[in-house]
């Protein structure tokens, strides 16, 4: 499990290569980055070990970690005024989505003169972007869910309006990609699941994604696949290497094939995230056969396309079934109503994933009742 790739961007993929990562961030002329991690992982061995080799390789280097689980715009601000008092000139970004996501907006800001929200992916706004003003990236995942390593766009927090934006530049994809399995060893069982379905998740919203993408299939199918293959395995035992080492790939294929699209999973998650603070990978795994139950007369025979690669009998309910089973054997809550959102919730939340980017690829169109719907069975538990 070791290799070279360069789609969509150089990864360094395999057990041991964070050993590489001064010669990564030289190649893109970095000599003083700005390591953005989150402030949990900021005290583990894991982090530790990472600045390290940059020290042995007297690389300077200013750690910022004061971001939130959901980041914020205020996350990004206190990030580029880091970068512009220690003279940093790139960033490594290290650490699961939150990290990765902060650490990409900030040098995405790093020279710019508009604010951020200038920069949302809506119509062409990313042409406002002054690419002079960028500084270079690279990316080290410490989980295997967001892909936020192959992504050219963050996620980001309006706190005015407790919105999650989606900040979008081409340039936003990261120079060098570091994908190094060993990082995610130390993962806690119920990360390790939380982060694992939001890698499904990404992968089956690509796959059930209307229009005809087959490069986006092919690769969503295999990362499914992966998935199978891999996270119960990871969960029971965290040091299974080769488990890890699918699921980074499985992470890594999912953002790679949702350019195709995603849909209400993605939809909903994202205002249920910003109102309720709760984790993302997580909220889409309770929401995840809901939603697949919802869209079922238009994803069925994909669905069971996909069955039968696993070798799942039973077509796409079958599929369906076997993804319950999984959610069980890694103790995801049933009920959105477990994660702290109540039929009161329903209303204003269905308004706002209505609003999100991601409803406009879900196979079928979505309406805020339509997501009314979704989220009363989600909350209530009727799959």
């Amino acid at each position: 499990m070791n290799g070279n790739w360069s789609y969509p961007t150089p990864i360094r993929f395999g057990a041991g290569r964070v050993a590489e990562l001064p010669e990564a961030a030289a190649e893109l002329g970095i000599q003083r980055p700005l390591f953005v991690t989150d402030p949990v992982l900021a005290e583990l061995d894991v982090c530790r070990g990472a600045l390290e080799v940059l020290a042995r390789a007297e690389v300077p280097t200013t750690t910022f970690s004061n971001i939130c689980r959901n980041p914020t715009g205020d996350d990004v601000s206190a990030g580029v005024q880091a970068l512009e008092e220690n003279g940093c000139d790139g960033v490594i970004a290290f650490g699961g989505g939150a990290a990765l996501d902060v650490a990409k907006a900030v040098a995405l800001m790093a020279g710019q003169s508009r604010p951020l929200w200038d920069f949302e992916d809506v119509g062409d706004n990313w042409t406002r972007v002054d690419p002079a003003g960028m500084v270079p990236c690279v990316a080290v995942p410490t989980t295997s869910g967001t892909g936020s390593e192959v992504g050219r766009a963050a996620v980001i927090v309006e706190m005015a309006t407790h919105t999650k934006r989606i900040v979008f530049h081409p340039g936003m994809l990261p120079g060098r990609v570091i994908a190094d399995p060993e990082l995610t060893v130390g993962l806690p069982a119920g990360v390790t699941a939380a982060v694992g379905m939001d890698a499904l998740s990404h992968n089956l919203e690509a796959l059930c994604a209307p229009g005809w993408h087959p490069l986006a299939d092919g690769i969503a199918v295999e990362g499914i696949r992966l998935v199978e293959q891999g996270l119960e395995r990871a969960y029971a035992d965290g040091r299974d290497l080769r488990a890890r080492g699918w699921m980074m790939a499985a992470s890594t294929m999912g953002a790679t094939a949702f350019q195709k699209g995603l849909g209400a999973m993605h939809a909903l998650a994202h205002p249920i995230g910003a109102v309720h603070d709760t984790h993302h990978g997580l909220t889409n795994a309770v929401l995840m056969p809901y939603v697949l139950r919802f869209n079922y007369g238009a994803i069925s025979e994909r669905l069971a396309r996909l069955a039968a690669v696993l070798g799942l009998p039973g077509g796409a309910a079958g599929y369906i079934d076997r993804l319950l089973e999984m959610r069980e054997s890694l103790q995801i809550p049933h009920r959105l109503s477990e994660l702290g959102v109540s039929l009161d919730d329903v209303g204003a939340l269905a308004q706002m994933a209505a609003a999100d980017p991601s409803a406009a690829t879900n196979p079928i169109p979505l309406t805020p009742a339509a997501l009314a719907e979704i989220l009363s069975g989600a909350i209530e538990g009727r799959v």
